[in-house]
């Protein structure tokens, strides 16, 4: 009876790691046009990928108080396989403009852009938090 538990258990424990999507976790975006940097954390959300910022930064990387900690910056986007995201939406907040994104995850990079009408914005390459 225990070891029939034991399997269960790592099965469900397999399960839910092979869930988790490259891109969860902590991402440090480039500068906005204020100079500033965020942390945005990136996690599931439903069948989507969602991102808030949990930390808003100064030039030199100091923690500074900010309106949009705890705003969501990223949601409604989609693995498209081979490290591809898109069909969502990125909030900016320097520009308080949302974006149709897309993203490109690369081992620890994560390159942003993203169009609003026939205006396109390169989002920078965001770079993982340890």
């Amino acid at each position: 009876m225990n070891t029939r538990i034991l399997g269960i258990l790592a099965a469900l424990v397999v399960a839910g790691a092979a869930q988790a999507d490259p891109v969860h976790g902590d991402w440090r975006t480039t500068a906005d046009d204020n100079g500033n940097t965020g942390i945005i954390r990136v996690a599931a959300c439903g069948d989507k990928i969602c991102g808030t910022l949990v930390k808003a930064l100064d030039g030199s990387g100091q923690e500074i108080a900010s309106d949009n900690v705890g705003k969501r910056i990223i949601w409604d986007m989609e693995a498209q396989g081979g490290g591809a995201y898109a069909k969502g939406k990125v909030w900016s907040p320097d520009r308080d403009k949302t974006y149709n994104s897309k993203m490109q995850l690369t081992g620890d990079k994560l390159a942003i852009s993203g169009c609003v009408l026939v205006v396109c914005r390169d989002g920078g390459t965001w770079t993982r938090v340890n």
